[in-house]
């Protein structure tokens, strides 16, 4: 019998437009450890039509760039000039995930440093496009301590 929600995906699954796919596959191994469970190509083509991912045991989708499918419009982040969507991810060691995406070939927009909020937080950019975060918490942050934060921060500027 089949199940409306199936085992392992419950919550969000973020589908990634990539541009090649295939070779954001082998970037998202190298770089975040991800594991391949599932390619369907498209017949008489090297695009992928969807690929799931995992990492940390966590899915994602993904696939290549089809405008002829959309009505013409490109939707990969590099097509549309950069994206508003960040992937983050909690880390058991943020400088050493930053580095490993840095040595996949990701850029760094934000190299990992202690935040008020009580994390170690840093930004790469990969080579398609996509924003991906990574924090290690290292201490907890009282909402009004927060709040003060952000304050003292506002007074700054």
């Amino acid at each position: 019998m089949s199940h409306p929600i199936p085992p392992g995906r419950d919550g969000l699954i973020p589908h990634l437009v990539c541009d090649p796919c295939c070779e954001a596959v082998e970037f998202y191994k190298q770089a975040f450890g991800a594991e391949e469970k599932f390619r369907l190509p498209m017949e008489g083509s090297t695009k992928l039509m969807h690929c799931e991912m995992t990492i940390g045991g966590k899915s994602f989708f993904m696939a290549d760039d089809f405008p002829e499918y959309c009505e013409g419009t490109s939707s990969s982040p590099k097509s549309l000039g950069g994206t508003p969507v960040t992937i983050h991810r909690y880390v058991p060691d943020c400088d050493a995930a930053i580095a490993q995406a840095q040595k996949a070939g990701a850029t760094v927009k934000m190299p990992a440093t202690d935040m008020f909020w009580g994390d170690r937080y840093g930004v790469v950019i990969d080579p398609f496009g996509h924003t991906w975060s990574f924090g290690t918490a290292q201490r907890e942050v009282s909402p009004e301590e927060l709040s003060n934060a952000v304050k003292e921060m506002g007074s700054q500027t």
